[in-house]
């Protein structure tokens, strides 16, 4: 994870990008921790820990994470607080933090509980939960503490200044995706989109990206949960497709609907040369790689080179690869780290967390607003009918007024 610093020289912006590598924060090709428990003692003084540990620096900030909910929830749990067990252990020069690692069971009565045993425990930040309503209710409690919580959740309504979202954020996909097609001389838009909340966060994702690539977006259309309404829905795009008025789809739903809405629109006979369909990050996905009505297509993601490294390591420490949520985890520990090492009493102020010059991590490089959202510079990736291929990278650095 690394600083930016960037100036505009010449009309141009000219970047510099500073790794805390160089700055002698870290080095995630070098382990400098041999376990979780090494590192610098606890100051004296500071109040006794209740539950589990990651170092023992003398910077305690916390990890909520629903250890105990059911269902998938504790996997992800458990491969967050591993991927917060590899960061300190990567840290150069070891890490001056200790983690305190609360259950908040998944819920907002046990993200409050957890999150006030956490503050009572000396904790100056929070990172997580990993649930909307989880991650309110404990700002609710770190708030008047002026805590700051750096949260996984992808709910936009929770965010506000001093509760900051790390997780993937429909407004950057929009933003990549349409500005990058726009640039390609792809600017006249048709969307198809679920009825639903995240097709109305993206709706207005799209509406704002639009506006700023100059792109124009011809229709919208919402389908329901069910084939027969996709399937109407992707009709009627067709045959704004056959009459010229577009030159792109975007269609961001992923799992088994991109698939299935292309090959309506296929069946159609919209043709490959027509129009480009374009996705959202959630198509970084196996079955819509394979999907050959969708060969050409572009989506954004981060860098998956990146993540594959790191999930090498990951499971070279832990037995198993990670989730793809793991990395939130250990960019937000990595964060931490990197600011309790260079910014000092000032470490996690609002000022810090929310600079423009952004910051570094195993998703590239991203940047807390002071509304609490984020901004993140992701890469196109073109499927082909297997593995996606890169076709432009993601931007190093951040101006201070755009992407």
């Amino acid at each position: 994870m690394g600083w930016f610093r960037s100036e505009r020289q010449g009309g141009r912006l000219k970047g510099m990008a500073p790794l805390l590598a160089a700055l002698g924060l870290l080095s995630a090709c070098s382990s400098t921790l041999d376990a979780p428990g090494a590192g610098l003692a606890p100051a004296a003084g500071t109040p006794p820990v209740r539950g589990a540990t990651l170092g023992n620096g003398t910077v305690r900030v916390a990890l909520l994470v629903p250890s105990s909910a059911t269902g998938n929830a504790g996997v992800i749990a458990a491969n967050l607080r591993n991927a917060a067990d590899l960061a300190l252990r990567e840290f150069q020069d070891g890490a001056n933090l200790q983690i305190l690692v609360k259950d908040d069971r998944g819920t907002p009565e046990g993200a409050r509980e957890a999150a006030t045993e956490a503050i009572a425990e000396g904790a100056e930040l929070i990172m997580g939960p990993l649930f909307a309503q989880s991650v309110a209710t404990a700002a609710s409690v770190a708030r008047p503490a002026g805590i700051p919580v750096v949260a996984f959740s992808t709910d936009t309504s929770i965010a506000a200044r001093n509760v900051y979202l790390l997780s993937f954020l429909p407004q950057s996909d929009a933003d990549r995706i349409i500005g990058y097609a726009a640039g390609q001389g792809k600017r006249s838009i048709a969307a198809l989109l679920p009825d639903n909340g995240y097709g109305t966060v993206m709706q207005a994702a799209l509406q704002r990206a639009a506006t700023t690539s100059g792109a124009r977006i011809v229709t919208i259309e919402r389908y329901g949960s069910d084939r027969a309404a996709k399937q109407q829905k992707a009709e009627a795009i067709a045959k704004i497709v056959q009459s010229g008025q577009v030159d792109a789809v975007f269609m961001p739903d992923g799992g088994d609907t991109a698939p299935f809405l292309a090959q309506v629109l296929t069946a159609q006979g919209v043709r490959p040369g027509q129009v480009k369909f374009l996705g959202s990050g959630q198509w970084d996905d196996p079955r819509i790689a394979a999907e050959p009505t969708l060969k050409g297509s572009w989506y954004p993601a981060p860098d998956r080179a990146a993540f594959a490294a790191f999930a090498n390591r990951y499971q070279s420490v832990f037995g198993a690869p990670p989730l793809r949520t793991a990395s939130l985890g250990y960019d937000a520990t990595s964060l931490a780290a990197g600011l309790a090492a260079r910014y000092g009493q000032k470490r996690f102020s609002a000022e810090t967390l929310a600079s423009p010059n952004g910051f570094i991590g195993v998703d590239g490089a991203f940047r807390f607003l002071p509304d609490g959202t984020n901004q993140r510079q992701l890469a196109v990736y073109e499927l082909g009918g297997g593995t996606p291929v890169l076709i432009d990278r993601a931007p190093q650095t951040f101006s201070r007024t755009g992407t």
